[in-house]
């Protein structure tokens, strides 16, 4: 029924206290973990960064990181060991891991949300994580560990504003603001549902690379500062069915702006704690939706997934760190500019 660890490996992981920054991020030998009745034991070969373990880190989330979590929702490992009444998984099977905790399917509750891995629940940035059996889902076999590591966050959330609260159609016409990560999933998906595709960006090489991914038209906004009447322009003056909105507030009027009558405007990520709400109507009196997002369930992701195996679609990489570069590669994160997501590979 289980497996041992590798009597070879010394079991470590990062440790993180909040509010401390990089400062706050500590290795430390990792007693070897084993895996209870429904839980299942991941030698970790991948770990992704996203924008949420920043503000973990800042204290800025809106859910409080455990002082010394090990951080990150986001990897990819091997099955090494599963615990008593275990179905979902076997040995040897390459897995990731679900967001939250026990998010499963349907309506998402305060609970639910709550209980985040890497948060308050150990996450991937060691060599080995725990996984409660219900948070268990099998990767795209064609992906390597790298491209598989990054799919969670940005890649779910991406998904689940093209696909909630009803998916978008072949033929529609989909507008992605922002060029992190969410929004370079979000070009990639809606090009694979068969969408039209424009993409507001800040400068002309990655109007360059967005074109390369998929993007029909692309607007800089550099050059062109009400980029909403372009987008009408671009649509015959009708505006887009469905707004991938990864920037936020800053953006948010000129994405309603740009967005037909009854289309809906995926508004993605958490806000930093304590932010004020904005004032007035944020709709300006259009008759559109407004929905927030947070990442997915288990069957959003299990979808999603099937839908990337199917299109042979990779996620875009910008750069790949070793495990015991993980200072380095949250300094890169936060600070440069990564065109796609920054992943830690484990030997």
């Amino acid at each position: 029924m289980s497996r041992e660890t590798d009597p070879n490996m010394n079991p470590v992981a990062y440790h993180m206290e909040p509010l401390r920054g990089l400062d706050g991020l500590s290795l430390r030998t990792q007693k070897a973990p084993r895996p209870g009745p429904h839980q299942v034991l991941v030698r970790v070969r991948a770990a992704s960064l996203n924008r949420r373990d920043i503000m973990l880190m800042e204290g800025t989330y809106p859910v409080a990181a455990r002082p010394g979590v090990v951080p990150l929702s986001d990897g990819i490992g091997e099955v090494v060991a599963v615990g008593a009444g275990v179905t979902r998984a076997a040995l040897g099977d390459r897995v990731m891991g679900t967001y939250f905790v026990d998010w499963v399917d349907g309506p998402q509750t305060q609970r639910s949300s709550s209980e985040q891995y890497g948060a308050n629940h150990d996450g991937w940035l060691a060599t080995y994580i725990v996984l409660e059996e219900n948070s268990v889902t099998h990767v795209p076999a064609h992906l390597t560990d790298a491209e598989a590591a990054a799919l969670l966050c940005a890649g779910l959330v991406a998904w689940a504003g093209l696909t909630k609260p009803a998916p978008i159609r072949a033929g529609d016409t989909v507008l992605t603001v922002g060029t992190g990560p969410v929004g370079l999933f979000a070009v990639q998906y809606a090009k694979l549902l068969g969408a039209r595709v424009l993409s507001i960006t800040s400068s002309a090489e990655k109007a360059e690379r967005l074109r390369k991914l998929g993007a029909d038209e692309v607007v800089d906004r550099t050059e062109t500062p009400d980029w909403d009447d372009a987008v009408l322009e671009h649509t015959g003056g009708a505006g887009v069915q469905r707004v991938v909105e990864a920037v936020g507030r800053p953006t948010l009027s000129k994405s309603l702006a740009a967005t037909a009558y009854n289309g809906m405007v995926s508004l993605i990520g958490a806000f930093p704690a304590g932010t004020a709400a904005p004032a007035g109507d944020p709709l300006g009196g259009k008759y559109v939706g407004l929905q927030r997002l947070a990442v997915g369930s288990r069957t959003d992701l299990e979808a999603m997934n099937r839908a990337i195996a199917a299109h042979g679609m990779r996620p875009v990489i910008d750069r790949a760190y070793r495990f015991e570069e993980a200072r380095e590669a949250y300094r890169y994160f936060a600070e440069d500019d990564p065109f796609g997501k920054v992943v830690l590979t484990l030997p």
